[in-house]
């Protein structure tokens, strides 16, 4: 073999880099000819392609998962409860394993305290407003007034890792939107759909150190104590989250598919289809409006796209759940059968919303993931 001890030195018309005295000049780039042997090149693994293209279909995951839950329940009605907690913890546990201690010690102050205000303010208005533009029957507006009203959804953590911005953020986020919904959901319940929700603030907090905090501290330890095999995983991690919100989203659709397929009252399907169209109003407007504050704010990309997701999806789980046991329990509550409408149906925005804001948040987080490669695409030419 002939080595040739050669380097060569050029300077790209595009490239530069910013100096310490605050002035640009071009990125001087040194290749040693060696590097340029077949054997030194890097080699795309097929296995990784195929899985972060199956990763980025997860809205197609997600929409055949709630089809199935509505057509065949059977298939997924099992998948309720303990699994669901156990699916979200799962997921939690693979995010937590994407971060360190480094990560959240970077986390905007600003960028959480901003969160939980539009979280807060942006969502339940869009509910309100949502609610009144398609002229929902009693039931159906207190049921998405209350998905309005509850904190930011796990899920959010998985479509926040797809759209690549700061997981670590969003992780924040939900965790502190989750323990302040103990006091703000009832309140915000209370005053916009004029009905008192009895919620148990300890239980809200357990929830969310079993769900959110307990697997995030899990996952950054197996990574800080096994960094080479939470490396070898992290190739799967992602498509595995992706199945397991889908069979989430799948089961609360097979659940309420009796109320989904049955004739619901006077309004029938023309219910049914105002439904559908005021929660994807909602939460279109949340994505919209979470970016359009971060960004008048003055903070970078990634925050401004964590900010819209943590803002435009919600705990849908937790809304579907309250409804129920707030809402549909007794004669007590001021949104009981109304018109025909079964009290039932009141769990009914959840269910949809599970579906309709996790379709929304991953293709918007697919769209901004395919704008990134295709940037870094072009400049590597």
């Amino acid at each position: 073999l002939l080595y040739v001890e050669t380097t060569w030195s050029f300077m790209p018309v595009k490239k530069h880099i910013l100096t310490s005295s605050g002035t640009c000049r071009y990125r001087k780039f040194s290749i040693h000819a060696s590097a340029l042997q077949p054997e030194n090149l890097p080699v795309k693994d097929p296995t990784s392609s195929v899985l972060s293209k199956a990763t980025n279909l997860f809205p197609v995951w997600v929409a055949g998962a709630s089809i199935i839950g509505l057509l065949k329940p059977a298939t997924l009605s099992w998948f309720s409860g303990s699994y669901i907690e156990l699916a979200l913890g799962a997921t939690m546990v693979m995010m937590g394993s994407t971060l360190s201690l480094e990560d959240f010690k970077g986390v905007n102050p600003s960028a959480i305290a901003l969160g939980f205000i539009a979280q807060f303010t942006i969502m339940p208005m869009m509910a309100v407003a949502a609610a009144r533009l398609f002229q929902l029957p009693p039931v159906f507006s207190a049921g998405l007034i209350l998905v309005g009203c509850c904190p930011g959804g796990t899920a959010s953590n998985l479509v926040t890792l797809i759209a690549q911005a700061d997981v670590a953020l969003s992780v924040a986020m939900t965790s502190c939107s989750t323990i302040m919904a103990a006091v703000m959901t009832p309140l915000l319940a209370s005053w916009l759909a004029g009905a008192v929700v009895p919620l148990s603030g300890s239980a809200l907090v357990v929830t969310t150190l079993k769900v959110v905090l307990a697997p995030v501290a899990l996952g950054m330890s197996l990574r800080s104590l096994s960094p080479k095999a939470i490396s070898k995983l992290q190739t799967i991690a992602p498509i595995t989250c992706v199945a397991l919100v889908a069979l989430i989203c799948g089961g609360i659709v097979a659940q309420n598919a009796g109320l989904l397929l049955g004739a619901v009252g006077g309004g029938g399907t023309f219910s049914l289809l105002s439904l559908v169209a005021a929660v994807a109003t909602m939460h279109s407007g949340g994505f919209a409006l979470g970016y359009a504050s971060a960004r008048v704010s003055g903070l970078n990309v990634p925050i401004c796209r964590t900010v819209a997701i943590e803002t435009g999806m919600q705990n849908s789980a937790l809304a579907t759940v309250l409804a129920l046991r707030a809402f549909a329990a007794g004669s007590a509550t001021s949104v009981a059968c109304i018109a025909g409408v079964p009290a039932s149906a009141i769990a009914l925005p959840g269910a949809v919303s599970a579906t309709v804001h996790s379709i929304l948040g991953s293709t918007l987080a697919c769209l901004w993931r395919r704008s990134d490669e295709r940037k870094l695409d072009a400049s590597k030419q």
